[in-house]
């Protein structure tokens, strides 16, 4: 009950800190074949960046200890994949298996995010992960190995290769003219689709909430601090 009456002060808590969600419908962008299997999110965002609860100032120390050759962040690894020209801008990684494993923080998907990636297209993701891309925004697309596989070739051979991802239609398409289909959960795509994060959704019913803790006071008061 306790959470129920704090819903709205951590929304607009939440609001403050500016972690709206965008929406996402259909993309079509750059994309990194980022062939690596079983990266984990200290590898995505090290444990030293995790000093802050907002979502953005991250994207500049994703995947930090490939990126960069000193710990500063400020001189670039030409060998690197995100650091080749042909792949600025782009808004689409594609990767190997398992992506995303090892601990649950929640800033490897918001390092992702603020540098730019609204899509993740892998073979496999660890669970936890999975989940907090969906709830900050991004779309974690599943596709089966082989397909993955078509996708890195069609990438790596073609510069500026962009993919199309439709989540209306839950497709992957290429400029050759191949095509994958993608499974994705009612409720996740509606959120992906609406731009709708956990706190977003339940202020939909906020109506309902104030109704709640109205009828909640007046039965309970003493649960309130007010009261």
């Amino acid at each position: 009950m306790a959470d129920i009456l704090l819903t709205r002060e951590l929304c607009k808590f939440n609001l403050y800190l500016n972690l709206k969600t965008e929406a996402f419908n259909t993309l079509s962008g750059i994309t990194v074949p980022f062939d690596k299997i079983n990266v984990d999110t200290d590898q995505i965002i090290p444990k030293q960046f995790l000093k802050k609860i907002e979502r953005t100032g991250f994207g500049v120390h994703l995947f930090h200890d490939w990126r960069y050759i000193d710990n500063e962040g400020t001189k670039s690894n030409s060998e690197f994949i995100l650091n080749y020209p042909r792949y600025q801008g782009s808004q689409i990684l594609l990767t190997g298996e398992n992506f995303g494993c090892g601990s649950s923080r929640e800033h490897a998907p918001w390092a992702l995010q603020d540098y730019g990636f609204k899509c993740i297209i892998s073979s496999s993701f660890a669970d936890i992960f999975f989940n907090n891309c969906r709830k900050n925004g991004i779309l974690a697309v599943e596709l089966q190995a082989e397909e993955v596989q078509a996708l890195f070739e069609e990438v790596e051979a073609n510069e500026g290769c962009m993919l199309t991802v439709d989540l209306p239609q839950q497709t992957v398409s290429t400029p050759e003219g191949k095509k994958f289909s993608f499974k994705v959960d009612s409720f996740a795509k509606n959120c992906l689709l609406e731009g709708l994060d956990d706190i977003g959704w339940t202020l939909q019913f906020e109506d309902k909430i104030q109704d709640y803790e109205q009828k909640a006071r007046s039965l309970e008061p003493w649960l309130f601090i007010d009261a």
